[in-house]
């Protein structure tokens, strides 16, 4: 038989993050630093607004773009945070969580050729979401003297005749670094230059310590030519409810709401509802759950410095990233060596794309307790090896 798989489809590799989880999946007493996901419940008010909506029997479609009330409530709540407003019928759409948003975006903007330049580590999904839409995505690494955070300049250095977007997704996964707002500005006026459409995955938004989140869009002359991606997973606990939006101009936000219509129909009504409790009733819980992860965090990275593991300071999002250089091993040696002797899962940075060679992605969503004990696991690892 002919081989029917696409050639977009098989050029891609399987996500560097399973290979870890499988193994750990076998083994007992693993502590987990991998999963990206918090470990609060999703919050009392929104359980019950889920739980409500099916009680009433509210059981079916939606329309297309979501809830309208779900798009009124968040196009005040982008406003009243971050001065943003967006027409909530033509140019906001609900999704099944950012992950479908991200498919939707490059889907309706790419043609077989173009290029979006992706800065990197960054999440697994990006380079594979362009190459799966039919583009090429061009990859501009990121250093741990800058605090992860790209420049205007090396974005410019890749840009080409076929460069049709800029794929940037802050607070980072896996690094937890916050672009400034001066280096925002910097490549605001690269886009422009160049007329390119920004993709801003802001899914990490409400997880900043001590910091400023800037939203792309919100930055001078931005909103005609940025899609804005964000949902509820992470912010309020919610990533089984599987609830995303994207912000779009209204000509980018109809082409996306074509490929939904056609590919989903409606993201999860349940879920919908739940995301409404969400922005009227969930903002302490963000709160709280923020001061949580602040305190995690704390604890964290002093502990891997104090190892030897060099872990530069994390602003935003859930996550660790620190250099294992000290121990003489690759990232990939590191993570399966720590998860085979100590039962501590990480995912080497190398997963994350070029310029994650060399670290590996912790994330404190998890136990405070936990922490502290994965904690004394990687000291006796490092005393063994480092």
């Amino acid at each position: 038989m002919r081989t029917y798989i696409s050639q977009r489809v098989a050029a891609v590799p399987p996500s560097g993050i399973r290979k870890f989880f499988d193994i750990a999946a076998t083994m007992k007493d693993v502590i987990s630093l991998g999963i990206g996901e918090p470990d609060f419940v999703t919050p009392e008010p929104i359980l019950n607004a889920g739980i409500a909506s099916l009680q009433r029997g509210e059981t079916g479609y939606t329309s297309n773009a979501g809830l309208r009330e779900l798009r009124e409530a968040l196009s005040a709540h982008l406003e009243r945070l971050y001065g943003v407003s967006y027409d909530p019928e033509e140019e906001l759409l609900i999704t099944v969580g950012v992950s479908e948003a991200l498919y939707l975006a490059l889907t309706a903007i790419i043609d077989p050729g173009d290029e979006v330049v992706v800065p990197q580590p960054c999440f697994v999904a990006y380079p594979a979401e362009v190459i799966f839409a039919g583009g090429t995505p061009v990859a501009v690494p990121t250093r741990v003297e800058e605090d992860f955070q790209v420049s205007a300049a090396a974005i410019a250095a890749r840009i080409t005749p076929r460069t049709k977007a800029l794929l940037i997704g802050y607070p980072n996964n896996p690094t937890g670094a916050v672009m400034s707002r001066e280096r925002l500005v910097e490549i605001a006026a690269l886009a422009e230059q160049h007329d390119l459409i920004v993709i801003s995955d802001e899914i990490y938004d409400r997880l900043v310590y001590g910091v400023e989140h800037v939203c792309f869009a919100a930055l001078p002359g931005m909103r005609a030519r940025t899609v804005l991606l964000g949902g509820f997973s992470k912010d309020y606990a919610m990533t089984g409810w599987r609830i995303g939006y994207m912000a779009a101009p209204k000509e980018i936000l109809a082409a996306a709401r074509k490929v939904h219509q056609y590919t989903i129909m409606s993201a999860p009504t349940t879920g919908q509802h739940a995301a409404l409790a969400a922005l009227r009733e969930g903002e302490e819980h963000v709160q709280r759950m923020v001061a949580e992860y602040d305190r995690r965090r704390r604890l964290i990275v002093s502990g891997l410095n104090a190892l030897g593991l060099d872990c530069f300071e994390p602003r935003g999002a859930f996550y660790a990233f620190p250099s294992v250089a000290k121990s003489g091993m690759s990232d990939d040696e590191f993570a399966e060596r720590l998860l085979l002797e100590e039962r501590v899962a990480v995912v080497p940075g190398s997963a994350f794309g070029v310029g994650g060679e060399g670290f590996v992605r912790m994330c404190y969503a998890t136990a405070y307790e936990k922490i502290e004990e994965a904690l004394e696991r990687i000291a006796r690892f490092m005393q063994r090896h480092g």
